[in-house]
């Protein structure tokens, strides 16, 4: 399957490394509106540019556009490449309002292509075994969960010398005015809903509790900066999920059980150490130490271990090409799954129906002050 990237920013060197995991996909070129950064990216990458958008859409031998403009470009850049024939793998979020996704969903259908979402997080070898450790009951009939994507205090620190391996900047200030949940909430909510279901009813809360976030953002529309929701889901389980920019980082995912617990240390860790905890059973002679001493203390230990036994993943597959700090995403598997349902004629499990669901979900929690709460989603898979 040959692809090509509309968008050679930050995010677009996640995906050139991980390209190499995946020998059945072909890149066949790249664009960038930025005709400097376009540049650099191919010189650095040694991969072949387009003269233009219309260009890359008008290439027969395209198969997948991979949209890694920035979000309130997302619905243009998808909509062209869906009318131009083309299957489409687009960064988060699908789009900026509900209403743009939904036709995005609905314009794919009709043409009978593929539509697929990031974070591709929600494939990974430390979701696989969270995902049969549940199937096979090891903790009974999950309750209720705490899931976070705090990505700490960002915003004091030295974010505008942050550059990807082609040179690219962090887009510090336009992340500061799409906000953390946008960025950041797919990765959890790609999780829950694929072990959970879809969700009944979200309560939410947003606000910008930092206005000010260092030189420069005095004059920008800034986004909501924290937000938390209440999941209610069809199937019964109960989830809590917060996202932030300045509580100490925690990307943790925690599942409460009728016979036990779950704690998935890190939603960004391709083989995230997953601990389990079986109800009433005697906890290690250190957990113990641990709890005795903060009761002693009057407060939490925030370096406390995760209770419970630590689950053992499958032989390690041949060394993969991961993005380093802070991340550890397989980001190109998602395009690749696209690519092998296509090839099998069946549907990425990311996209269509529940690539707008985990965008409508998004989409409320960041636009929470001005929603009708509970909120309840229109869209079904």
């Amino acid at each position: 399957m040959k692809i090509a990237l509309v968008g050679t920013g930050f995010v677009a060197d996640y995906y050139m490394t991980t390209l190499a995991n995946h020998p059945a996909l072909s890149l066949a070129g790249v664009w960038d509106r930025d005709a400097a950064r376009l540049e650099a990216f191919r010189a650095f990458h040694s991969v072949p540019a387009y003269a233009g958008l219309d260009a890359l859409l008008a290439d027969p031998a395209v198969g997948i556009v991979v949209n890694l403009t920035t979000p309130e470009s997302h619905y243009e850049v998808t909509s062209r490449a869906l009318a131009a024939g083309k299957h489409v793998y687009c960064e988060k979020p699908l789009a900026m309002a509900l209403a743009q996704a939904e036709a995005l969903v609905a314009q794919a259908q009709g043409a009978g292509l593929t539509l697929a979402t990031a974070p591709a997080n929600g494939l990974s070898d430390a979701h696989r075994l969270v995902e049969e450790t549940l199937r096979a009951g090891r903790i009974g009939t999950p309750r209720l969960v705490y899931a976070a994507m705090e990505d700490g205090p960002v915003f004091r620190d030295k974010w505008a010398s942050w550059r990807s391996h082609s040179g690219a900047p962090w887009p510090g200030l336009h992340e500061f005015e799409i906000g953390c949940t946008l960025e950041h909430a797919g990765y959890a909510l790609s999780w829950l809903v694929t072990l959970f279901g879809p969700v009944e009813s979200l309560t939410a809360f947003s606000a910008v509790t930092f206005p000010d976030k260092g030189p420069g953002t005095g004059q920008i529309a800034m986004a909501p900066d924290f937000s938390v929701g209440c999941l209610q889901f069809r199937s019964g389980v109960v989830a809590r999920l917060t996202n932030g920019l300045a509580a100490p980082r925690d990307r943790s995912l925690q599942i409460f059980a009728e016979k036990g617990s779950l704690t998935l240390r890190d939603l960004w860790d391709n083989r995230s150490v997953v601990h389990v905890e079986d109800a009433g059973a005697q906890r290690p002679l250190l957990g113990r130490l641990l709890t005795r001493a903060e009761a002693r203390l009057g407060r939490a230990l925030p370096w406390k271990p995760a209770p419970g036994r630590r689950l053992p993943y499958p032989a390690a597959p041949a060394s993969k090409a991961l993005p380093g700090y802070p991340s550890q995403i397989d980001f190109m598997r998602g395009v690749a799954d696209q690519a092998e349902a296509i090839a099998r004629g069946t549907v990425p499990r990311f996209s269509g129906a529940l690539a707008l669901h985990i965008t409508e979900l998004a989409l409320a929690l960041n636009n929470a002050r001005d929603l009708p709460q509970p909120y309840r989603p229109r869209s079904r898979f």
